[in-house]
């Protein structure tokens, strides 16, 4: 009896210890890095153009294109934001004047 108890637990780690395994992925081969959901990583750099400048629509667009976002958004210094990380969004931080300060991704 005792060593269908030992089997059983035995049976029990390694089918928890398999599910807990990922597969390995090479991200550096890969050219443009994807989140999980197919969409690529924005890039503030690119978005980097805007500051200094006075926040509108079209702004908000171009830096969008240009960092290869998925979405975008401005950010006034009072407003309240989730701490959810998203690679493929672009943030524009600007000052109470909607003058664009810092642009970062997340």
């Amino acid at each position: 009896m005792p060593w269908k108890l030992a089997s059983l637990g035995t049976l029990l780690a390694i089918a928890t210890l398999a599910g807990c395994s990922s597969a390995s992925t090479d991200s550096a081969t890969d050219p443009v890095a994807t989140t999980d959901t197919g969409h690529s990583r924005c890039e503030a750099k690119a978005a980097e153009f805007t500051i200094g400048k006075t926040a509108s629509p079209e702004l908000l667009e171009q830096a969008r294109t240009r960092a290869g976002a998925q979405n975008a958004r401005f950010l006034l210094p009072n407003d309240m934001v989730t701490l959810e990380y998203r690679s493929d969004r672009l943030n524009l931080n600007t000052d109470a004047n909607k003058v664009v300060m810092r642009v970062n991704c997340g």
